[in-house]
């Protein structure tokens, strides 16, 4: 095993060959929640749960109207984005674990089997997960995209949409995957993996009988963290020869999907849906995501029953939900249609009249609440200028 952990170390395409990477990731409905369908509202209330009045819904036809029936409205809770990716060099210890999350802003972590493999005539690197947790590590329409997690679950195995390009491979087929034994397995579908250099992704189980090293790789998400000063503890925690990737690195910035053209993080979706109200600026949308649900990590439901990544009331979503991302449905857990139902939201309630402060009030009828958004929204513009 020591001498398979060698080499695997170097896994090919890190760091040198990368691909772009997502720095923002999401959840949405999956897995055992039960749904409500609901009929056309007739009135909407503000995010404090109070009536709003003169909120009618538009007369042309509405896409179904989903919201979560329990109280449990998700199958994935909360995304992480990932700020480093770490290869060690070898198996990462449970007292290294230890370490690592007790790092100053460190709130997640996740380890992962790798190694590398040959499918299909090329080469290509392998990240086994477990596929329930790991989804919300990654970019927004592949950790929305209910289909490959569900064939990840059935121990097939999902590719990056450039690896499936190159290698022609097609999903539904079955081909042999060599790692340290020869395992043949479907191919459950393709998408943005966001990870540079990590182009294949099986479960966990599928990934014990190819041989891939166990917990050699690493994830971690530390919001709000000095990213140097974090680099260095991680390198104290996990070893000097481990490869150790700050994801917000240039190189690593998100890029549209280039399969359907869709945001991969929240950056970009806030940016889209500001787009649709002239006068609103992307950066306040952002300052409600962090403050509502810190960018879809905390999706509820809050003690007023919000919910989603834009914390709204039921109430309110059946007036403003938005289906987004064209799927005949709005619904309030998916970022790709509550992101735009807050800018719609917003618009409506004077933000594209030049009364943007109003249009928070709207949204939260608070005075210290607003301030908080315009607040954060002056410190996303200068970090972003």
């Amino acid at each position: 095993m020591r001498r398979f952990a060698r080499r695997h170390l170097a896994l090919r395409g890190l760091p040198a060959a990368v691909a772009a990477i997502a720095v923002a990731a999401t959840g949405t409905v999956a897995g055992g929640a039960a749904y409500v369908v609901t009929s056309q509202p007739k009135t909407g209330q503000s995010e404090t749960g109070r009536a709003t009045p003169g909120r009618t819904p538009a007369a042309a036809a509405r896409p179904t109207t989903v919201v979560p029936a329990s109280e449990q409205p998700s199958a994935l809770k909360h995304v992480v984005p990932p700020d480093f990716l770490i290869i060690s060099g070898q198996p990462v210890s449970k007292r290294q674990l230890a370490k690592v999350s007790k790092l100053a802003h460190v709130r997640d972590v996740i380890t992962v089997d790798a190694g590398a493999i040959r499918l299909q005539g090329g080469q290509a690197n392998m990240f086994a997960v477990d596929p329930a947790r790991f989804r919300a590590w990654t970019p927004l329409d592949t950790a929305t995209d209910d289909a490959l997690w569900t064939a990840l679950g059935r121990d097939q195995f999902v590719v990056s949409d450039d690896v499936q390009r190159q290698l022609g491979l097609r999903s539904g087929m079955q081909y042999a995957i060599q790692g340290r034994t020869q395992l043949m397995a479907t191919m459950g579908g393709a998408g943005s993996l966001g990870l540079p250099g990590i182009n294949v992704l099986v479960g966990r189980t599928a990934g014990r009988r190819i041989g891939l090293v166990p917990d050699i790789g690493l994830l971690v998400n530390a919001p709000g963290a000095d990213l140097d000063t974090l680099q260095s503890g991680l390198r104290r925690a996990v070893g000097a020869q481990s490869q150790i990737i700050n994801l917000h690195e240039k190189q690593y910035q998100p890029k549209a999907s280039k399969k359907s053209g869709r945001p991969t993080s929240y950056l970009q979706l806030y940016q889209q849906a500001a787009g649709t109200c002239p006068g609103l600026s992307w950066t306040v949308l952002a300052a409600i995501g962090q403050i509502e649900s810190d960018h879809g990590r905390n999706v509820g439901p809050s003690s007023a029953g919000a919910l989603g990544p834009m914390q709204f009331m039921p109430a309110t979503w059946r007036s403003y939900g938005v289906d987004g991302d064209g799927d005949g449905k709005a619904d309030i857990m998916d970022p790709f249609d509550a992101v735009p139902a807050a800018a719609k939201y917003l618009c409506a309630s004077g933000a594209g009249r030049g009364s943007l402060s109003k249009a928070i009030w709207a949204y939260n009828h608070s005075q210290a609440y607003v301030n908080a958004v315009l607040s954060l929204a002056h410190s996303y513009a200068r970090r972003f200028s």
